[in-house]
């Protein structure tokens, strides 16, 4: 029987997150075990009038071309990404994926060597994305695989998933309009300031954000969404933060991150489990050692850690911090073939300060402050 929530959301990202429109050239890109998605997102993208292309993944063989490619091969550009990216409109992704541990025996190496073949599509991706000549929206599609590594059955985790996109409700829409006005007073709050000094346990982290832009996130990039964020100013960030849950890169894990940091770059890297891949991260280009983006989760409706980012990132009551590529929209300046969230939790004590005012405690916003 066909889930009415599938439908819901996908004529959410094609009207709402992304406005395609008759005439618009959209690319819907996913895995192979996410195809009922696609195929309702390609099918109220064409009843839009638009002109509908897709790519489709496979997990096992992203493995296969991982473990068994050279150096050369890896290193080598995505030529159909590359291709693509200046020509389309619209960009529609779905996470999801038949085995979420299959890169667990993949060398660290080969990773960073991979990133670093998908320079070109990323460098257009990041330069449209910020003159805002491309629209672009990931969400995820409940699978089994996604399911388990969460914990849940796959019926809880379809649950799970819609009603944090407030799918389940008459009006969705009408609702993240309601949340995209509540975030963007803080959004104005935060626009003109200097710098932030966040503190919770193990962190204490002063983070420049002087000329830059606050984002207002509210379903138009991510799918669910709630947060806001920036990129920092590259050179203008100081101090030692620790990470509250695994920072996961490719299916594979890495515990208990401390990261020190002196003039933005990050100059000593500490980890209780995978602390090789977590050099090697760094290491993959220039500006892998930088941080591209600073962000507040604000979505209390996701209560649980799920070991997928596009969740966790949004938490109501935590910050992240992402090395690697920064978003031009909001002025960031750092490039990089990676970008790579990772999640502190403030919920117990933790502070943050804009040019030394209190505005969050407890990871919750301040009322009394605006």
């Amino acid at each position: 029987m066909k889930d009415i929530r599938l439908e819901k959301l996908a004529s959410l990202l094609v009207d709402y997150s992304t406005e395609v429109k008759k005439g618009d050239f959209v690319l819907v890109e996913a895995d192979e075990v996410t195809i009922p998605w696609m195929r309702e997102v390609v099918r109220a993208a064409l009843q839009k009038g638009a002109h509908v292309e897709t790519l489709i993944g496979s997990t096992e063989i992203s493995e296969t071309i991982l473990k068994y490619s050279t150096e050369e091969q890896l290193l080598g550009e995505k030529f159909i990404r590359e291709t693509v990216m200046p020509r389309i409109d619209v960009w529609l992704t779905s996470w999801g994926s038949a085995n979420t541990k299959a890169n667990a025996g993949i060398d660290a190496e080969r990773l960073m060597y991979s990133a670093r073949g998908s320079q070109a599509w990323r460098r257009i991706y990041s330069e449209r994305m910020a003159d805002g000549s491309l629209r672009w929206c990931g969400t995820m599609f409940p699978v089994q695989a996604e399911a388990q590594e969460a914990g849940m059955s796959l019926g809880d985790y379809e649950d799970f998933v819609y009603r944090a996109g407030l799918i389940h409700l008459d009006d969705p829409v009408a609702e993240w309009r309601r949340i995209s006005a509540e975030q963007e007073r803080w959004v104005r709050y935060l626009d003109g300031k200097s710098e932030l000094r966040i503190v919770s346990e193990g962190t204490d982290i002063r983070v420049g954000v002087a000329g830059r832009k606050w984002i207002n996130c509210d379903g138009k990039l991510n799918f669910p969404d709630g947060e806001i964020f920036t990129s920092p100013v590259d050179d203008d960030i100081d101090g030692a933060i620790s990470f509250s849950f695994p920072g996961i890169y490719l299916g594979k894990e890495i515990e208990g991150i401390r990261l020190e940091v002196e003039k933005g770059r990050v100059v000593k890297a500490e980890a209780e489990r995978g602390e090789e891949l977590l050099r090697r991260l760094l290491e993959t280009d220039e500006g892998a050692s930088r941080f591209g983006e600073v962000a507040i989760g604000t979505n209390y409706g996701i209560d649980r850690f799920t070991k997928n980012m596009l969740f966790d990132e949004k938490i109501g009551g935590t910050v992240h911090m992402a090395i690697g590529d920064s978003m031009g929209e909001a002025g960031g300046r750092n490039k990089s073939s990676i970008h790579w969230d990772m999640l502190c939790d403030m919920r117990k004590g933790g502070t943050i300060k804009a040019d030394g005012e209190l505005f969050y405690e407890n990871g919750k916003f301040i009322e009394a402050v605006l």
